[in-house]
């Protein structure tokens, strides 16, 4: 297995070295065939591996930026007003061939921006899509996207999106023929708006194991693996699972300390509660995915700890290893090549009643 080096935006998130560093070092104490390439600031990362009894070498060496992007920084400073910044390095370095993969944690319509300025699109892509898991009650992970990378959508792009998706799960997750399921207020076809019929029937023709449409339990039940969606829904599903699992979290700590009785029932059901909790940490699933780039980008969130960083590299070292950039060049460019093969006078009629 050949070594993979990843590029670690150090200075990004409510964190930015304090974490970022602590995440790599432990990282690379668990995989000695990746390489890491801290960028940003130098004195500041020297400072932070000074403070963990740790320095540079062969496998962990820093790359200097002089500039940061904040989380306040509108896109317009990001891409023209600091073109040295930590986190544009890291995609320049991606781009270079220097680093097979990219983690950054800040902000993310930043970094989406950069990362398309810098990486460009790959053949056959009109949009990138953010992907992230969700736990689901199989025990496994459901892959939905988007997660707010594109508010509207087409149903060339949502169709575009599930054979992305699937390409992403069988880098990852080693299945040849992921399901991919269309999220919709209903499983009939007649169902949802016209963007979202029209991409029902461009997914049944696009190559990948269309399920057909799905509703939002869908995602916990793992009925499919992948579920499909524009970015203001896939967003909203995302920040409302983060919510609620938190909230339930807070409930039962709340419920078993009511009295003695509560008190004891809390004290038997601690084993459960402490698996349901695990379960449901998102630090676990953290590290959404900027699919449809020339070059692989985990986006982690900006709040996270050293553990859930770690998993957002880890999520990138997964990515290159599954060859995730050729799977989604492959099936796109097999999309593209039976898109081709249809005449186009024949498209709009077949379509209009399908629809």
């Amino acid at each position: 297995m050949r070594e993979v080096t990843i590029a670690i935006d150090a200075m990004g998130g409510d964190h930015g070295p304090h974490v970022t560093v602590k995440a790599a070092l432990d990282f690379l104490q668990q995989h000695h065939d990746v390489n890491i390439v801290l960028v940003g600031l130098r004195e500041v990362i020297e400072a932070e591996l000074k403070s963990l009894k740790a320095e540079s070498g062969s496998r962990l060496r820093i790359h200097p930026a002089s500039e940061v992007v904040t989380m306040d920084d509108p896109l317009t400073t990001a891409l023209r007003g600091k073109k040295d910044s930590s986190m544009r390095v890291t995609a320049e370095l991606i781009k270079r061939g220097e680093a097979d993969a990219g983690v950054s944690a800040g902000n993310t319509g930043a970094l989406m921006a950069v990362s398309r300025f810098v990486l460009k699109t790959l053949p056959g892509i009109e949009r990138p899509a953010i992907a992230t898991t969700l736990p689901n009650r199989n025990g496994g992970w459901t892959y939905v996207l988007d997660l707010g990378a594109n508010v509207d959508c087409s149903a060339e792009h949502l169709s575009q999106f599930g054979v992305m998706g699937a390409a992403l799960v069988t880098a990852v997750e080693h299945k040849e023929r992921p399901t991919v399921g269309l999220l919709n207020i209903g499983e009939e076809d007649i169902k949802g708006n016209e963007v979202v019929k029209q991409a029902a029937e461009l997914l049944k023709v696009s190559g990948v194991n269309f399920y057909g449409n799905v509703e939002g339990d869908d995602i916990y039940k793992g009925t499919v693996d992948v579920v499909v969606c524009d970015g203001f829904v896939g967003n909203v599903a995302l920040k409302t699972s983060e919510g609620l699992a938190k909230m339930i979290a807070e409930e039962l700590k709340r419920e078993f300390m009511r009295g003695p009785l509560s008190k004891l029932a809390g004290l038997i059901a601690t084993p459960v509660i402490k698996r349901f909790k695990k379960r449901m940490d998102p630090r676990r699933y953290n590290g959404a995915s900027l699919l449809g780039l020339r070059g692989i980008m985990i986006k982690s969130h900006g709040s996270a700890d050293a553990y859930a960083f770690r998993k957002a590299i880890e999520r990138a070292a997964e990515e290159v290893r599954g060859g995730l950039l050729r799977r989604i060049g492959d099936q796109v460019g097999a999309l593209t090549r039976q898109e081709e093969q249809v005449p186009e006078e024949q498209v709009p009629e077949e379509q209009g009643e399908r629809a």
